[in-house]
């Protein structure tokens, strides 16, 4: 975000909090958020119903070739993508609203860079938490099988 909206990153966080764009501030709201989104990831994927997906056997050929690790992976990859689909495109439309017209100016809409960043953001989320985590090396049953 720094090197693609260094205008949002500085002026607008801060503005949808009511704070005002000095030094980095907005620069420390958005490493908040990143951690706040962290600490959110980590306790879904090692909850049993998303875990045992993750670690379930599966009978697919390219499914079956993937470990533990390249699921988290892709655990947070969906993860990046539904932040993106739901904070900036649903959430912070409607608290700019409320926040009046002109901090709606400082925010772009769907943009491409905004997507990336947050696929970014969950694909390295994902590859952390793969590689500092034991989640073990057993197969957990398949939450369809009795």
């Amino acid at each position: 975000m720094w090197a693609f909206e260094p205008d949002v990153l500085a002026a607008a966080i801060p503005a949808i909090y009511g704070l005002e764009p000095v030094g980095v501030v907005g620069w420390t709201v958005h490493i908040a958020h990143g951690v706040a989104l962290g600490i959110v990831f980590g306790f879904l994927v090692t909850r049993q119903p998303i875990l045992g997906i993750v670690k379930t056997t599966v009978e697919t050929d390219v499914l079956s070739r993937t470990g533990v690790m390249s699921r988290v992976v892709a655990a947070g990859f969906v993860f990046g993508l539904a932040i993106w689909a739901i904070l900036p495109l649903i959430v912070l439309p409607v608290w700019i609203e409320a926040l009046g017209a002109q901090a709606a100016e400082d925010f772009p809409g769907a943009a491409v860079e905004s997507l990336l960043g947050h696929v970014l953001f969950g694909i390295v989320l994902g590859l952390v938490f793969a590689a500092t985590i034991d989640l073990g090396d057993r197969p957990a049953r398949s939450p369809f099988e009795e």
